[in-house]
């Protein structure tokens, strides 16, 4: 039970870090209880993704260097889509080879990215 105690208390402890909840610099009640709330969500999520890559890392037996929380949001950040001059939207580049790692951990593939444009694609070509 003390483990999973000090795993959370070095989770909180990390909000003030990485999340910047030093000091919430807000005017009413009401933003601070939506600002506390949306940095508690974006914990429990920063907390799944390192348990996934941490997990995807041991399996793997080797110490990769973009397998922490910071480093997989930064290279997962360069997967985007362009607007093409016959008007869709596709992927700028093809999934990366670290990408695909990361995207493993996450039971992901870069079909499922793919498919995803795809689909974006589709939105906004009926939204336009």
């Amino acid at each position: 039970m003390y483990r999973g105690r000090d795993v959370s208390e070095k989770l909180f402890r990390g909000s003030k870090s990485y999340l910047g909840n030093k000091s919430l610099r807000v005017h009413s009640n009401e933003s601070a209880t939506a600002k506390i709330f949306i940095e508690f969500v974006a914990t429990i999520i920063r907390s799944r993704m390192y348990t996934l890559l941490k997990a995807e890392m041991v399996n793997n037996d080797r110490k990769a260097n973009y397998m922490t929380v910071p480093a997989a949001l930064r290279e997962l950040e360069k997967i985007e889509m362009t607007r093409m001059g016959d008007g869709n939207y596709r992927l700028s580049h093809a999934v990366t080879a670290t990408q695909k790692a990361i995207l493993k951990a996450f039971r992901l593939d870069a079909v499922n990215i793919k498919n995803k444009a795809n689909q974006i694609n589709e939105r906004l070509k009926g939204e336009l």
